[in-house]
């Protein structure tokens, strides 16, 4: 029985000469592997539906814990910006190699969400950069090492904040100040406004160059502390991130 799975495609690798293996991220089922046959052949109509970043309606065979098999994709967004631009598909592709990761670690339906609602605001243009480091922050919650951002991360304070320290685990007021470099209030603000605002809902994003580069710094930073996670696509991202900030 065919079984039709909302869901978008993390990885592919090829399988034999003309398939391939997906590995797709699913609404239904979570994590699955689609086996797609004869996709790599000129002719298969499964060719142009089985690559990284395809997001749509996949009808499969299904089987559970086992691979799948893969008849036919019908495209929910097909993502044309993004895949025009090598700063936004670097993007991308970094954001799906870190949802696999944070998927494994914890199976929560809201990631899924969180996903594709973030890839939906960089294919409407909003910045890349800013929309990645959103959904970061969101991510450590899931990883169960969530930065504190409502107090002073030493001694509860709730007032004098001075600064965001990755060694501290989050803020750190006037008090508890020792060496930690300081950022500027804007950013102190804006941490808080990346974890608590809801991406679907964002209309405007106008942060200065200042607040993004001390943000990246603290969440390079903090997932490098905490999480464990390497991930190839990270370097060549941080590489475009260099050029788009000069």
């Amino acid at each position: 029985m065919i079984e039709k799975v909302e869901g978008i495609v993390l990885n592919v690798r090829s399988y034999g000469e003309t398939s391939k293996i997906l590995n797709v991220l699913t609404k239904e089922h979570g994590i699955i592997g689609l086996m797609a046959k004869g996709a790599k052949g000129m002719k298969s109509e499964l060719r142009s539906v089985t690559d990284k970043l395809i997001y749509g309606y996949f009808h499969i065979y299904y089987r559970e814990n086992k691979l799948s098999n893969l008849t036919s994709v019908d495209i929910k967004n097909p993502f044309k910006q993004i895949k025009k631009d090598i700063s936004k598909i670097s993007y991308a592709s970094f954001l799906l190699e870190l949802t696999e990761q944070v998927y494994k670690q914890n199976g929560d339906d809201k990631i899924y969400d969180l996903l594709i609602a973030a890839l939906v605001k960089i294919e409407e243009g909003y910045d890349p950069m800013i929309i990645t480091n959103i959904l970061e922050l969101k991510y450590l919650y899931f990883l169960g090492v969530m930065p504190v951002i409502d107090a002073c991360s030493i001694c509860g304070s709730k007032v004098s904040i001075a600064t965001l320290s990755s060694v501290k685990g989050g803020y750190v007021c006037r008090n508890c100040l020792k060496n930690e470099k300081i950022v500027s209030s804007n950013t102190i603000k804006l941490i808080r406004m990346f974890y608590y605002v809801e991406l679907s809902k964002i209309s405007k994003l106008d942060i200065k160059d200042i607040s993004k580069r001390e943000i990246g710094q603290f969440l390079d930073e903090y997932y490098g502390e905490y999480t464990g996670l390497y991930l190839k696509s990270k370097e060549f991202l941080k590489n475009i991130s260099k050029v788009v900030m000069n």
